[in-house]
């Protein structure tokens, strides 16, 4: 990152900037997740991301690449937590799995600090299908087919879109169009109605 009173200069990264980089590289992403959060896909780009983390577009590029590859690691980092999701199969029987997946993904979405970055990927996802696409793709090979392979039944891999569909709608509803009482309810009780139902899509024969 250059001082503040020295011009920045485009091009490859200094030295300097380069033996920087874990630090550089995360501010650009949190700067990233900001951007496409407050302003969806379309109107986030290269140049406002680098304005927000206070580096030139240059090193955007350099790190990351397009718009679309940025989006990708930011989308990647702020979902992580979500992709622990699949230990919820595994860590327990079968038969209450709809119960943890269920109370784990409304837990991070509940939590503000996952919320913001995950707001943004639905938003942009909705409005953008190169968004959608990238969406697709880390949650098709990184979630769903990480549940699914868990699951030793007939169509695992529809019984995982279809599970992660129902709570995908549920968290639209609450948490991004707020309709009411959903936006106001209590998360027990949400668990308590959704649950059985993203259980029955997992293992009801």
């Amino acid at each position: 990152m250059t001082d503040a009173a020295t011009p920045r200069r485009r091009g490859r990264p200094s030295r300097t900037e380069t033996e920087a980089a874990p630090a550089t590289r995360d501010r650009i992403l949190d700067a990233a997740r900001e951007e496409f959060s407050e302003r969806g896909y379309e109107k986030t780009s290269v140049r406002g991301i680098a304005k927000a983390a206070g580096v030139d577009s240059a090193l955007v590029h350099h790190y990351f690449g397009t718009k679309e590859q940025v989006f990708e690691a930011a989308i990647e980092g702020a979902f992580a937590p979500a992709l622990a999701a699949s230990t919820a199969v595994e860590d327990g029987p079968l038969d209450t799995v709809g119960e943890r997946l269920t109370r784990f993904l409304l837990g991070i979405w509940e939590n503000p600090t996952t919320r913001t970055p995950l707001l943004a990927i639905v938003r942009s996802a909705v409005n953008n299908e190169t968004a959608a696409a990238v969406f697709r793709r880390l949650v098709a090979a990184q979630l769903l087919r990480r549940i699914a392979g868990r699951l030793d039944l007939p169509d695992a891999e529809l019984r995982a879109e279809l599970a992660a569909a129902q709570l995908v709608g549920v968290a639209m509803l609450r948490y991004v169009i707020k309709v009411e009482p959903l936006a106001s309810a209590d998360v027990e009780r949400i668990v308590e109605r959704v649950a059985p139902v993203v259980q029955g899509h997992l293992t009801a024969p």
